[in-house]
């Protein structure tokens, strides 16, 4: 096993794990979300100790099993790819425990994790059939929403994860919302990242990230198996003819609830019959 020492959380990962992101408060202007994007052999093998973070491991791909040394899940996932458009499975661990995640039929994982003080919560399976899937949008503006985690659900303690499906020609993320002030109840501080796959895998998508008053202002084309980091501002996905976009997001803040404000230039985009 390697040891992994950029995060408070500790890790070990085993031969056969390939590290594909690892996004950190060192690393990354956010004070309230860690992830790890990781590729596993069979047989390959995870383990962490939550000292002070809450966890949601999302079997993107592949199957796993995971324990928090008491609970124990077998066959977590459903999928080979995520373009199949089903549902997968999820577990969330709170803080406190200490993790081991082993590979049985090779796949992708994502870790989210968000601080929590919280031991009261469970060790919960979030099973495929528990999404709570949305269409959303209109026109040219539609996509296709898993929410695993969703600020209604009692499980976890500060983390929100959602996969969203965009068909070729459409936006997402659209009319462009943000999510960066605590000004409850009409708008809540939540950072929030983007990990992205594309179909056909050499397309890429279109992201913009940006502030009203443009002190961020970036506009980037994001490819197969890239991250974005979305630490405040609008952050519109657009996705070329010929290709259709996955990406999951990982949203967490002071207080988990999800309460967003439009573009005003954009708004009355979404109000179109």
């Amino acid at each position: 096993m390697v040891q992994l020492k950029r995060s408070p959380i500790r890790y070990q990962v085993s031969v056969g794990v390939t590290l594909l992101h690892h996004i950190t408060k060192e690393n990354a202007p956010l004070k309230f979300i860690e992830a790890q994007m990781y590729a596993l052999a069979e047989g390959a093998k995870i383990e962490l100790e939550l000292n002070s973070h809450e966890l949601c491991m999302v079997a993107l791909t592949g199957k796993h099993s995971i324990t928090d040394g008491e609970l124990e899940f077998f066959h977590v996932g459903t999928r080979r790819s995520v373009f199949e458009k089903v549902p997968t499975d999820s577990v969330y661990v709170p803080v406190g425990k200490k993790v081991s995640i082993t590979c049985e039929q090779k796949g992708k994982v994502l870790l989210a994790y968000a601080p929590s003080e919280d031991r009261t919560r469970q060790t919960t399976l979030i099973p495929a059939g528990d999404n709570r899937i949305e269409a959303r949008g209109k026109h040219h503006n539609q996509r296709l929403v898993h929410n695993i985690l969703d600020d209604q659900s009692p499980i976890s303690d500060k983390l929100l994860v959602v996969e969203v499906f965009t068909d070729s020609a459409n936006w997402s993320s659209y009319p462009p919302h943000k999510h960066d002030q605590d000004h409850l109840p009409n708008e809540s501080m939540l950072e929030e990242t983007y990990y992205h796959e594309i179909n056909p895998r050499q397309g890429y998508v279109m992201q913009r990230v940006y502030t009203d008053d443009r002190l961020l202002d970036e506009t980037m084309a994001v490819y197969d198996e890239e991250m974005v980091i979305v630490p405040k501002g609008y952050h519109p996905v657009g996705v070329p003819d010929g290709y259709e976009s996955y990406y999951l997001n990982i949203m967490a803040g002071p207080k988990k609830v999800w309460k967003f404000t439009n573009d005003k230039d954009h708004e009355w985009i979404a109000e179109r019959p």
